[in-house]
């Protein structure tokens, strides 16, 4: 079966529109708990969220929907998306129910869900809730409704939870940090987290009005954070996205590192720890060169679909613990269970305070090739698969880059993007055939 609701993270769209309605949401909820109800006499589920104003409205639906299929409902508030993970194993719930539309502008929201030990759901479960959806509700006595209460210190478990992946002589005293919270999930934690392990901080994203996440800001907006790390002549600099889940960093010259480059950093140095990496799950996306240097460590390299479920899913067919993706979601799975901007920003400051080296330092190795990506907006009916001057325009800049760069074209999986990409060794070259590429894309009318 084909999924009609859920993408590649969960259920994603514009507020107002369908499916992200307040009536679908209350009925989505009321599936998921009956799809709970089959295995757990009396479910409870989690539910927290980022900072968009929608947020109220569709956590209140939720509320409703799993309460009327006598599933109790604990509420965390704004949290990042790992803290849910995080709480809903901690707590041992049987579910757990993040509100957010990640890296997205604010007019967008989604639900998206964590199993029992903070996982992310497999395809049958969610074909499951899709096939509920479909029947009848089948509203529960007043005696048997479920009840909600509110987590009030889940912030504090989730701070202490960060901190406690680190060793704990660890210690970020005498460093100044910026922090970047995309006026997100993490605008308090965040903060909080870096503080309390003895960082002075400096907070900007981090003042969110239910309009403004991800609002040039942010780990998809990471100028912002540049320019405030050589503003203040600070150490570092850690921007998330509106969910927490991803992470770019900024060393004191002001330069920026992406995912690709911190998923090697933390690798390589558990390497010079005398650690076993026996393999590295990347994606469709990463850069080339990070590929290259893994082979020349002897580290195996997988590449994944684009979408941390799919490294997900390498990395447990592998029994393997360390993946990720330029865009900075990054799994380190003997830390947690998925990935967490956070825990992974605190891994690199680790590696940097106990080799006494900075992050370009270790990253010496590496020297990525230019990427060029181009979103380009698909029009209602647009199937740019059968776009013929695309095929074209493709295998013709294939043929130009040969072994020296790689193209990718791929939809986004939660917006009506068409993600254009093109690697080669010379920067020129890899933004003069992605321009190619998109002119074929743009050429073509729906039908």
């Amino acid at each position: 079966m084909t999924r009609k609701y859920f993408g590649t993270d969960g259920i994603r769209g514009t507020v107002g529109q369908a499916p992200i309605t307040p009536d679908f949401v209350l009925r989505l909820a009321h599936a998921v708990g009956r799809v709970l109800k089959r295995t757990e006499a009396r479910p409870a589920v989690l539910i927290g969220k980022d900072t968009r104003i929608s947020g109220y409205m569709l956590e209140s639906a939720l509320e409703s929907g799993f309460n009327s299929a006598g599933v109790d409902v604990v509420l965390l508030g704004p949290v990042p998306t790992p803290a849910v993970a995080y709480l809903t194993r901690a707590q041992r719930a049987s579910l757990g129910v993040v509100i957010s539309a990640s890296h997205n502008p604010f007019a967008d929201n989604g639900i998206k869900f964590f199993s029992a030990l903070g996982t992310k759901l497999p395809d049958d479960w969610e074909l499951a809730v899709e096939s509920v959806l479909e029947e009848a509700p089948v509203w529960v006595d007043s005696a048997s409704l479920g009840k909600t209460r509110r987590m009030d210190d889940a912030s504090g478990r989730y701070i202490e939870f960060c901190k406690s992946t680190c060793s704990h002589s660890f210690s970020l005293k005498g460093l100044k940090i910026v922090v970047d919270g995309a006026n997100g999930a993490a605008y308090q934690i965040a903060p909080d987290v870096f503080h309390e392990l003895g960082a002075e901080m400096i907070k900007i994203g981090c003042a969110p009005d239910g309009l403004n996440i991800n609002q040039a800001v942010g780990a998809t907006h990471p100028q912002a954070l540049v320019e405030a790390v050589k503003a203040h002549g600070a150490d570092y600099g850690i921007a998330l996205d509106g969910d927490a889940d991803r992470l770019q960093m900024v060393d004191s010259s002001g330069r920026l590192f992406n995912g690709d480059e911190l998923l090697y950093l933390i690798a390589s140095d558990r390497i010079a720890r005398d650690i076993d990496v026996p393999g590295v799950v990347g994606t469709l996306m990463t850069n080339k060169a990070v590929e290259v240097a893994f082979k020349r460590k002897g580290v195996k390299f997988v590449r994944a679909r684009v979408g941390d479920r799919y490294v997900l899913e390498e990395l447990e067919r592998h029994g393997w613990v360390l993946g990720g993706e330029g865009s900075g979601h990054i799994l380190v799975l003997d830390r947690h269970t998925t990935g967490d901007g956070l825990v992974s920003a605190l891994q690199v400051l680790h590696a940097c305070v106990d080799s006494g080296k900075t992050m370009a330092q270790l990253l010496a190795d590496v020297t990525l090739f230019p990427q060029t990506l181009i979103n380009v907006r698909l029009q209602p009916g647009q199937d740019w698969k059968t776009n013929q001057r695309l095929t074209d325009e493709t295998r013709a800049v294939e043929a130009e880059l040969g072994d020296a760069g790689r193209v990718l074209i791929r939809a986004s999986g939660t917006e009506p993007l068409l993600r254009v990409m093109v690697e080669a060794r010379d920067a020129q070259q890899a933004q003069s055939c992605a321009e190619r590429l998109v002119d074929a894309v743009q050429c073509q009318v729906p039908a």
